[in-house]
């Protein structure tokens, strides 16, 4: 028998200011060869999918692998963008500090999404791992200089670009348009999607954010994310278990979501 917890056990939970995270202290090296990038996690599924294993080479050779812990910051809002980035484990929260000292948290990156490649000189956003997480780093140049000599990367680089945008519009309509119990049946067939992208399907989902982030993406206070997940939990749309929710009707949550 799977034993429930409270799902309102959360309410209430302190909200973290950005300036109450610990400074970034990300553990980089750089790859010694050894097939690093041909037996990464992600290869068919990130940007790097569109090069050969001789190309792949090339960007191994300009890759710096780089180890977060949670809460350990990748870049921050303002610093400069001067690298690229693969994250190939892990997750990571993107947010950006507003002027009135609110933060809103703009999306969250999983493994095989690729950062950075739109960012002017200076960072619009703050990236914080929320778990255990692993990225390979590109400085900007080389990286540009790379994809020139490679028109098929940079094909792939214009399908994520797309697919970013796409991103970006769903996030609009779902801000704008749902009630609360809509947004958060979306985000969660949404995050569904995306971890199937990358071939991690299961009944399970894991939540690697809190729910004070699901708010801030969301546009909700913590307490309405925290009623809605329950309410969905009682109706049987969902179990809420330690980590995340196990998907017990995925068609009845993705009618609802209207996706």
């Amino acid at each position: 028998m799977i034993k429930r917890f409270d799902p309102e056990a959360m309410v209430g939970a302190p909200m973290l200011s950005l300036s109450e995270f610990p400074p970034a202290g990300p553990k980089a090296c750089r790859h010694r060869g050894g097939g690093h990038c041909n037996e990464c996690k992600v290869r068919l599924v990130s940007v790097c999918a569109a090069l050969t294993s001789d190309e792949l080479d090339d960007l191994e050779a300009l890759s710096q692998h780089v180890s977060l812990g949670p809460r350990e910051a990748l870049f921050s809002q303002e610093g400069r963008a001067d690298a690229v980035y693969n994250v190939t484990e892990g997750a990571i929260r993107l947010s950006r500090l507003l002027s009135d000292g609110r933060r809103h948290v703009m999306g969250f990156a999983l493994p095989g999404d690729f950062l950075g490649l739109s960012m002017p000189e200076r960072h619009s956003l703050t990236a914080e791992a929320l778990m255990p997480t692993e990225v390979c780093r590109f400085e900007r140049r080389p990286f540009r200089g790379l994809v020139s000599d490679k028109p098929n990367l940079l094909d792939r680089l214009y399908e994520r670009a797309g697919y970013e945008l796409m991103l970006a519009e769903e996030q609009m309509i779902l801000l704008s348009r749902r009630t609360a119990e809509e947004k958060v049946a979306c985000f969660l067939v949404g995050l569904r999607r995306r971890y199937a992208r990358i071939g991690r399907i299961s009944v399970t989902l894991e939540l690697p954010m809190g729910r004070q982030d699901i708010a801030d993406h969301l546009g909700l206070t913590i307490e309405t994310v925290s009623r809605m997940l329950t309410h969905l939990d009682r109706a049987r749309l969902i179990l809420i278990v330690p980590g995340g929710v196990r998907l017990l009707d995925a068609d009845r949550l993705e009618r609802l979501a209207g996706i």
